[in-house]
């Protein structure tokens, strides 16, 4: 027998947060959230909360916890697309098409009687959370910031009548080879002088954070406003960045470019990967996760590209080359650094995706969100 039920007890709300890192225990491509941020999701006044509702409901199988699917109805970004949309998010279950069939046949109700005709997914509250289900590169290890899933969540989604909406590419990168490196700061130097522009200076990712925060969110907004997904920042996902990145972020895998006027007109900031220290610790921020991360952060085998942003003015003047000549050479001369992975690229971002051109790359998984009519 299959009882779905929604998550309001402390042991409902335990089994929800902890099914994943059970389902996947031992998978080596699985990368758990961090728990202290994930389990806030159940608290009343939780960030999102302040444009959002969501609904969080377990399925059991015979007593025992077989899946969980959680719904979003994020309303800043129904308001800004003119749409009437449940986002579904944090779907896992196991390898039982009815189970699934159970779960979002309640998300679905719960979307109707909202009033909403659509439901979308996976999207989380912003695309600062984990979102796009993984349709290709099973086999691939995961960044920290994207969730793993196997196969057979695909043929369950598409059976329950979902289909593509759009699809995201990531991407590892590698340095140039030394010939396009060159011209790639030659390119970066003419273009520089040409519009009197310079690299703003940092002298540690706290004094980074410090500097350049202003014109950091100014930069997301306007070039993510277009963007599959993006709900505008509030001052309260502005915090949750911070206080996320803070810890994490090195001046030297940091960049932002100044216009005459000191105003930043582009920005790059990229990670060092802390996944395998998420799964040592299962997600907890031990002190051996603590120790594993400022290890990561000294010296990174791999780095996360987070964040690039370009002032749309900017957009067809070159400039992003600027950041691509520095990247090449980080990734060519950081001691023990083997490569950077993207995230998600959406497929017809043809901006991003001829800028990975420039570097040796490989496209290494693909995700997909999906939509179903409920009219």
């Amino acid at each position: 027998m299959i009882e779905i039920v929604e998550a309001l007890t402390k042991r409902q709300q335990r089994d929800f947060l902890n099914f994943p890192n059970d389902l996947f225990r031992g998978n080596p491509s699985y990368v758990p959230p961090l728990w202290v941020d994930e389990k806030k999701i159940f608290r009343k006044d939780y960030l999102y909360y302040e444009t959002s509702e969501a609904v969080y409901y377990n399925a059991y199988k015979d007593g025992v916890m077989a899946g969980r699917i959680s719904g979003i109805l994020q309303k800043a970004s129904n308001e800004k697309m003119g749409q009437k949309r449940i986002r579904f998010t944090r779907f896992d279950c196991i390898e039982d098409f009815k189970v699934a069939q159970a779960l979002f046949a309640k998300v679905e109700a719960w979307a109707r009687s909202k009033g909403m005709d659509t439901v979308c997914g996976p999207l989380g509250f912003s695309d600062l959370e984990r979102e796009g289900l993984l349709v290709e590169g099973f086999e691939e290890p995961e960044t920290f910031e994207e969730q793993y899933n196997p196969p057979y969540y695909v043929d369950f989604i598409e059976r329950l009548g979902y289909t593509k909406e759009v699809d995201w590419l990531e991407s590892r990168i590698y340095a140039s080879d030394p010939e396009t490196e060159k011209q790639m700061f030659e390119m970066s130097e003419f273009i520089m002088k040409r519009y009197n522009l310079r690299f703003g200076p940092a002298k540690s990712g706290r004094d980074f954070i410090k500097r350049y925060l202003d014109g950091f969110f100014e930069i997301l907004d306007k070039s993510y406003e277009h963007i599959y997904g993006t709900v505008p920042f509030t001052e309260s996902m502005k915090q949750l960045m911070v206080d996320n990145f803070t810890l994490l972020v090195d001046e030297k895998h940091a960049a932002v470019v100044l216009d005459e006027n000191d105003k930043v007109i582009l920005i790059a900031l990229c990670l060092p990967s802390i996944a395998k220290a998420m799964q040592r610790s299962n997600g907890h921020l031990t002190p051996r996760a603590l120790l594993d991360i400022l290890r990561a952060k000294r010296r990174p085998e791999i780095i996360d590209f987070a964040l690039i942003g370009v002032d749309p003015a900017w957009l067809n003047r070159g400039v992003s080359v600027c950041i691509a000549a520095r990247l090449s050479e980080r990734l060519r001369t950081a001691p023990g650094l083997k490569y950077g992975e993207t995230n998600l690229n959406l497929e017809d971002n043809a901006a991003i995706l001829h800028l990975w051109k420039r570097f040796k790359h490989e496209t290494v998984k693909r995700r997909r969100a999906y939509v179903k009519s409920l009219a």
